[in-house]
Formats: structure tokens, C-alpha cells, sequence
């Protein structure tokens, strides 16, 4: 037994999958949120202090202060952690750690480097780096916007630092001392009537959630930049949360253009771990004026907080679907409400949710309905496709209208969310069909490449020579990717150039630099790519989107699938027209009668939302009810699914409260484990959130017999069931 007389004892949080806090003994006081290093185990880990006693059971390890002069972690930000951990019924370390950034989970001291700004000077204005040299470009584009800090400039390029170390050498950059203390303003363009109608609209103090519904091209982003531009000039920080890392780069360079003294940090999982912990503790201190992040930045601590914009407030990336399953647009809104700020969510295409929230009233709506540039949207046409001869998915009237678009001198898009050449490999003879020997799917063919891929696990394998069952060496791609569309583009077209965009084609860092730099070069006649496309990006010179295989979304058991089918249409069709060149959008489909087609050929957002917001209140989906569910996956699914039956029959009624039986999870074998599920819903949060509490408390005790063969999770307000 330890008692304070010699030690003060602490209570610390570890980044270990247990509910609770450990106790340790400190040479001296410490404050709720000090990081120390203690003994775990054979391990030396990082804790958060959470809270102190005056004896403890046990006989305690000592922990030991990190020194590196950061102060203790703000108690606005545990409470924010706290919150998350509890709502989504994640153990308080894990939750803790993966809110902090990397460098500080480390148990050793973090010394934020000197962030020196620079500038350009007359001779590195005169001088160009190399055209194809991307990252170089963009950190130039950068500095002749505005002083750049090397923190922030470390965001643009891995290798940032030893460029300006050059840069500096051969006189083209110079550093300067201080960040100028007055807010300074890049040009305002003027603001469209509607624009300037919305801007008033807005609410300016206290907390106060608006849903900024305006359609694609309708200057959204403007919107932002006149609020958070009001927001640094009464001296308050600003955080914007954007869905896709690919959109923070070109996001962060129209900001820094904007505000060319102010201090921006960007926060995204793509960072190298320095410049991110960089970039954080410079949030942290005030430093940084301005976040713009993916999803983890919802959890940058801003002491003088003063707006959130959450930005495609729709898109479903920004729930984590691992470790703290945690939505980031509904943290941030909680965020606001605790800290007493406006929050806007802006989308052409809202959630349910928030539709909902604003037709009650809880929200308020500001629409804006027209394009700032002036240009008409685009004109929607279905292409009937059930009695038309297809070339690999495409359409006579497709193809003739991308030659068309070609030979203008244009840019067209061929919208399909489904990389690789081609869906599934199968023999023609006896019907095998190439699947994955870990998860339930089938492989997916990669014909450059010449392999199979699983996109769910990772696993690859070469294309047999034959079939492995019967031997038939006449193996059928089924199904179109996008490899197998541009290879179908690049016959039918001869002469264009086309540029697939997918996860295969830009995983590294200078891709989408890259590609804006080909497009606006005049480089590209046809995009082929996925929803990465669809979302946030401004193409002047594209008139054409062509969408193809978009059914799949109407015959889907997710009851989402439709909600999210017409957003990524109206997201993809809102790339076309978006400068003087009207707009067409062509949608290859079976069904053109489906009520979902024929809103979107209206751009007709809220009537299709007041059809899905009535089927979903005759059945009781969400947004008229709140849900959460418990996954087991396990070696055996007879394992998983006893112990789910188990869980079940411990818990009690409550009244409110349905617990469905337990089923097999949709894809039931994930990386070689097999899986099952049970859905809990209820019509009140109450009730839901006591029977999480039952819950939680009772599945460790009944998972227990399963040893470490068996893992469980919740996931509360969950998007994929």
C-alpha cells in the first residue's frame, strides 16, 4: 500500500484498452493534464494525468514528468476527450491518444522547433522552379502569397525544409522576424446579391448551428472565408474541417491567399509526424490562428475558439470506423455548444440529419441558389441503356458526346466508383470467380499490374494462367473498374488524353498537384476517376460529366444507399459548367424512371429529402430514431455469435429500447476473422444511452471465457449496419 506522505499519487490514463485510470507516484504535485512517463508492464509509456488520491492498494511505480515546457493539457480539451470516450464508448486512453498527436504520445520530450517565417525576395520572384517539380511549385505559389512559416510550409512538402535551406543559400527567399499583428487580407472578390443576403444571415455570437445549403458552385467556400476573416479580426481562431485530405491543399492555398500574415495550420494523417505535432502545439499555443483539418482536427485545441465551419458537413469520412468510432461533424457541434461560438455546416447535399434538424428548427438554413460565377447548372440527361449495345460500359451517346466535348477543346469527366480493370475474374467454363481466402469478396482485377487485389484487406496474388478448379486457361474479366474504362477511352477516342484519378493513381503526395497542373495546362481532354473526384474540386475548363454503373446504389441493403447514391451524383454533376462553358451531365442507367433520377435530373435536393425523410419515419430509421451496434468478430463465427446471443439475453428491458437477435455481419469474413452484429435502437437518446451503460459493463465479463480469440467494439450512430 502507497499513501501521500512521501509521493503525491496520480491518476493516469494509458493507451490501453481498459476503463480505467492507474495509479502512480510522482515526486511532487501535478496538474490534471500533465503527460508523464511510467512504467507499463515491460514498457515505458506516455500518461495523462486525470486526476489524484491520498492512498492507493497497491505498491506504486514511479512516474516521471515529461519535461519539454509544453503546460498541461487544457481542461476544454479533456473535456471535449471526455466526452467523445463517453458517447462512444471508448476506454478514456485510447480515446485520449488518438486525440493527441503523434509526438506527444511518445514518452520523451517534445521541443517545438523555431518556426521561422519566410518571404520571397525580388530574385526568387523572378525565378520558377521547374514546371514538373509539383511540390516545388505549390511552396513557390505559396511564398509569393504570403510569409510562409516552416512549419506550415513542411505541410506542402516532405522535404520542405532542405528547399528552404537552398532557397535561403541562393538568395531567392529571406527570413523575417516577426508575424505582423494586424489581420491583412489577400483581394476580396465582390460578392454576389444572394451571397451578401446569405453573409447577413449568418449568426455572429453564441452558439448557434446554421446549415449553409447552397449548390455546387454557389461560392460556399467565399462564404467561409468572409466569416473567418470576421472571426480573426476580433483576435479568435478559426477551425475548418474538410471530408478528403486530397482537398486541404488546394483549400489552404485559396486561405493563404486570403490571409497572407495570418498563421494557418494544417492537420491531416498524410503529415509527416513532425510537421503535424507542429502544427497542433502551434493551435494549442495561439500561435496558429487558423485549422484546417480532416476529421482529427476536430480534436486541435484552440484556447480562443471562436468559429467552426464544417465543410460537405455530409460526407460520411468524417466518422472514424475504427478504435474511437467518433463522428467529427457532431464533436465539432458539441465543441461549438460548449465553447458558446457559431458553427456553420455547409453542402449542397445535407444529411438527413441535419435537414431534419433545420426543418425543426434547431438549426438554422441559409441557402444559397444560384452560382456565384452566374453560369446556369448543368442540364441532367439519363441515358436509357436497356436495349443499348455497351463498349465495356459505354454508350454510343456517351462516347459521341466525350468526342464532341474532345474536339471543342473541353475537358470531360467518367464518373465510376469502382477502381481497378474489372470487379471479379471468372471462368467461363465451370463459374469460379477469383475471391479473396480472407475476406468475403472477390478479388478485384488489376490487369496492368497483372494481380488480383482485395480492397478490403490488403491481399494481392498474380492472375492465374488458368482456372484453379478445371483448368480452363479462358479467364473473363466481369464488370468494368476504372482501368478497364480508360483502356475502353483510350481505343474509342484515339488521340485524347486521358488521366485516371483513384486510389491507385494518386497515393503519393505531389498526384493532385499534379493533376490540376496537367488540367490547367491544357493537358487533359478526359478524367476517369472515383468519388475522390466528386467532391470539392473546381475545373474551369470541364463541360462534360459522364456517370456510369451508378444502379448498384438503388439495389443495396444499407439503407444510406440511396442518400448517399444522390450526393455523389449531384456532388460529381456539380464539376460540370462551373466557369463561362455550360454545363452537361449524362447518366447511364436502367431504371431512368426511379424517383432518385428524376430529382436529380431537377437538381431537386429537398424534394428527394422530404421522400427519404417520410420512408424513413414509416420505418422508424434514422433520423426519427437513434441507434448503436455491437460487433463480434472471432476465429469461429459460432464464437461470435454466442457470445453476442449471450450478451442479449444479460442485458434487461428497457422500456424504449429494442435489441434485435444477433446476425451475421453483411461481409462476414474480414481479414480472416468472421463476424456478427446486433442493432440496439431506441426513439429517445435515454434510453439508448442507459442500455450502452448496461451494455458495456456486461460484455468484458461475458467475453472473457472467449479468451483473446473473441474482440467486440460499439459503434453508436453508426453509417454502415
Amino acid at each position: 500500500m502507497t499513501d501521500a506522505s512521501s509521493n503525491t499519487i496520480i491518476r493516469v490514463a494509458l493507451d490501453v484498452p481498459l476503463d480505467r485510470t492507474f495509479d502512480y507516484a510522482a515526486p511532487g504535485p501535478l496538474a490534471i493534464g500533465s503527460r508523464v512517463s511510467v512504467g507499463f508492464g515491460p514498457r515505458q509509456m506516455v500518461g495523462i494525468v486525470l486526476g489524484h488520491a491520498t492512498h492507493s492498494e497497491f505498491d506504486l511505480k514511479p512516474a516521471r514528468p515529461i519535461e519539454d515546457r509544453l503546460p498541461p493539457l487544457p481542461d476544454d480539451w479533456l473535456a471535449l476527450v471526455r466526452f467523445a470516450a463517453d458517447y462512444y464508448a471508448c476506454a478514456p486512453g485510447p480515446a485520449l491518444f488518438t486525440a493527441l498527436p503523434p509526438a506527444l504520445r511518445a514518452p520523451r520530450p517534445f521541443i517545438p522547433a523555431r518556426d521561422p517565417q519566410y518571404r520571397l525576395t525580388p530574385a526568387g520572384r523572378d525565378w520558377q522552379p521547374p514546371r514538373r517539380a509539383a511540390r516545388q511549385c505549390e511552396l513557390h505559389a505559396a511564398l509569393a502569397a504570403s510569409p510562409l512559416a516552416r512549419s506550415s510550409a513542411r505541410a506542402i512538402a516532405a522535404d520542405a525544409g532542405r528547399r528552404l535551406d537552398d532557397w535561403l543559400a541562393a538568395g531567392w527567399i529571406e527570413e523575417i522576424d516577426d508575424q505582423p499583428a494586424a489581420l491583412t487580407l489577400g483581394p476580396l472578390p465582390a460578392l454576389t446579391v444572394a451571397q451578401q443576403q446569405a453573409l447577413d444571415q449568418l449568426p455572429r455570437d453564441g452558439f448557434s448551428p446554421t446549415l449553409l445549403f447552397g449548390i455546387t458552385g454557389s461560392g460556399k467556400t467565399e462564404i467561409y472565408l468572409r466569416r473567418i476573416a470576421e472571426t480573426l479580426a476580433a483576435g479568435r481562431q478559426a477551425l475548418v474541417l474538410v471530408p478528403e485530405i486530397n482537398l486541404t491543399p488546394q483549400l489552404e492555398s485559396r486561405f493563404r491567399a486570403r490571409f497572407p500574415n495570418t498563421v494557418i495550420a494544417c492537420l491531416n494523417s498524410s503529415q509527416p509526424e513532425r510537421a503535424r505535432s507542429e502544427a497542433w502545439v502551434a493551435a494549442w499555443q495561439g500561435r496558429a490562428r487558423l485549422v484546417i483539418g480532416t476529421r482529427l482536427g476536430v480534436f486541435a485545441p484552440l484556447p480562443e475558439l471562436g468559429l467552426i465551419v464544417v465543410d460537405e458537413e455530409h460526407d460520411a469520412s468524417f466518422k472514424q470506423q475504427d478504435g474511437l468510432r467518433y463522428s467529427a461533424r457532431d464533436l465539432a457541434i458539441w465543441r461549438a455548444h460548449r465553447a458558446g461560438v457559431p458553427i456553420l455546416l455547409g453542402s449542397a447535399t445535407p444529411s438527413l440529419e441535419s435537414w431534419r434538424h433545420a426543418d425543426a428548427g434547431r438549426y438554422g438554413r441559409v441557402e444559397l441558389a444560384e452560382r456565384a460565377t452566374g453560369a446556369a447548372l448543368p442540364a441532367i440527361h439519363l441515358i436509357d441503356i436497356r436495349r443499348l449495345p455497351l463498349d465495356d460500359g459505354l454508350s454510343v451517346p456517351a462516347i459521341e458526346a466525350l468526342a464532341r466535348c474532345r474536339d471543342k477543346g473541353e475537358v470531360s469527366l467518367v464518373y465510376l466508383n469502382r477502381r481497378g480493370y474489372s470487379p471479379a475474374l471468372s471462368c467461363t467454363d465451370c463459374g469460379w470467380i477469383a475471391g479473396c481466402p480472407s475476406c468475403s469478396a472477390k478479388l478485384v482485377l488489376h490487369l496492368r499490374e497483372r494481380q488480383l487485389r482485395c480492397h478490403h484487406c490488403g491481399h494481392h496474388q498474380p492472375v492465374p494462367h488458368a482456372c484453379p478448379d478445371c483448368g480452363n486457361p479462358d479467364l473473363k474479366p466481369l464488370g468494368q473498374g476504372t482501368q478497364r474504362v480508360e483502356a475502353a477511352l483510350t481505343r474509342v477516342l484515339p488521340g485524347a488524353r486521358i488521366r485516371r484519378i483513384d486510389r491507385d493513381t494518386v497515393s503519393h503526395r505531389d498526384a493532385w498537384a499534379e493533376v490540376y497542373q496537367a488540367i490547367h495546362d491544357g493537358e487533359v481532354d478526359v478524367l476517369v476517376g472515383t468519388q475522390m473526384l466528386a467532391k470539392g474540386h473546381d475545373f474551369p475548363t470541364l463541360s462534360l460529366v459522364v456517370a456510369l454503373n451508378t444502379d448498384g446504389g438503388l439495389y443495396s441493403a444499407d439503407f444510406r444507399a440511396s442518400e448517399t447514391l444522390f450526393s455523389q451524383l449531384m456532388q460529381v454533376a456539380g464539376r460540370a459548367g462551373r466557369a463561362e462553358r455550360p454545363g452537361t451531365v449524362l447518366v447511364q442507367t436502367q431504371l431512368p424512371e426511379h424517383p432518385l433520377y428524376q430529382a436529380l435530373c431537377r437538381h431537386d435536393y429537398p424534394g428527394f429529402a422530404a421522400t427519404l425523410l417520410d420512408e424513413r419515419k414509416q420505418t422508424d430509421m434514422p433520423p426519427y430514431c437513434h441507434q448503436f451496434v455491437v460487433r463480434a468478430d472471432s476465429e469461429k463465427l459460432a464464437d461470435a455469435r454466442a457470445f453476442l446471443g449471450a450478451l442479449v439475453a444479460a442485458l434487461p428491458a428497457i422500456d424504449g429500447v429494442c435489441v434485435y437477435d444477433p446476425i451475421t455481419a453483411s461481409m462476414v469474413r474480414l481479414e480472416g476473422r468472421e463476424r456478427a452484429q446486433v442493432l440496439v435502437q431506441s426513439a429517445q437518446r435515454g434510453p439508448l444511452r442507459r442500455m450502452l451503460a448496461e451494455l458495456t459493463a456486461q460484455a468484458p465479463v461475458l467475453a472473457k471465457p472467449y479468451g483473446r480469440h473473441l474482440r467486440w467494439s460499439v459503434d453508436v450512430d453508426p453509417l454502415e449496419l
